[in-house]
């Protein structure tokens, strides 16, 4: 989050809807530095098989400080299965997040099987409507109106132009960043360039994420869970994700911008 970003929630009084928002589509511009051991993601470097088909659920919730009492609790619900999509293997993942009272956000989305690049991807947000983009046939949805190259207004014409710099990349959907990074080649001491598109975002965006160790988590009946430690730094916003070198899963994440803190926590049972 850049200072101005900052210096505007500390002068507005945000809702949780917006600062969530906010947070989850934080524009970024690496300013990690490089390591010795650089792969730029490309589709050979994935392996889609990891991922495990059934319903996974996270814990997610803010700290307004270091000492501050936890608030802001969501639970975000996806669903991973594997099936047929305009006749391709195909992997779908559908998203639900709660809040305390009501579904506050939900997505559909579709990836290759093999490279997991996008072939679909539907948006819902309780307080901005709906979008959808089909990345076989090239079109694009707001609200349920068509956007073409044509649109002047500024949102749409922003969302159509980076929707189609988009379909000339390999780019992987940063909204499924949670099955992204269980697919990645782990090593120790490695930068990660991950081509990243959030569909009804910026433009597509090279961010860097580094693997800078091991560490262990404790879990239930006194087992730990050996990690892959994934580092993200941008200006402002630090973020440190724990991956299962077993299962692949993104166990929880770390993130601390500016003065507060964000937490995502794989739960160890989904009913």
């Amino acid at each position: 989050m850049n200072p101005q970003t900052e210096a505007h929630l500390q002068q507005k009084n945000m809702n949780p809807i917006s600062l969530i928002l906010l947070v989850t589509l934080l524009p970024v511009s690496s300013v990690f530095a490089q390591k010795k051991d650089t792969v730029h993601i490309q589709p050979h470097h994935v392996n889609t098989k990891v991922l495990i088909p059934g319903t996974h659920r996270w814990l997610v919730y803010f700290k307004m400080g270091a000492d501050s009492p936890r608030t802001m609790f969501n639970i975000w619900t996806r669903h991973i299965e594997r099936k047929k999509y305009e006749g391709k293997d195909a992997i779908e993942i559908k998203q639900v997040w709660e809040d305390k009272d009501s579904i506050m956000h939900t997505t559909l989305s579709v990836s290759d099987a093999k490279d997991f690049r996008s072939l679909f991807h539907q948006s819902w947000w309780r307080q901005r409507g709906s979008t959808s983009f089909n990345f076989l046939t090239g079109e694009a949805n707001v609200n349920d109106k068509k956007i073409t190259a044509g649109d002047t207004a500024t949102r749409t014409k922003r969302i159509r132009q980076a929707f189609d710099t988009a379909l000339t990349q390999y780019t992987l959907n940063w909204h499924l960043d949670l099955e992204v990074f269980p697919q990645l080649p782990y090593q120790n001491n490695t930068t990660f360039m991950i081509n990243f598109y959030d569909p009804g975002s910026q433009q597509p965006k090279w961010v860097a994420y580094t693997v800078t160790g091991s560490g262990k988590l404790p879990g239930l009946d006194g087992q730990e869970a050996d990690c892959w430690l994934l580092e993200h730094n941008d200006t402002n916003n630090k973020e440190v994700f724990w991956i299962s070198k077993k299962t692949k899963e993104v166990l929880k994440l770390e993130q601390q911008f500016g003065t507060r803190f964000r937490y995502k926590i794989k739960l160890p049972f989904s009913l």
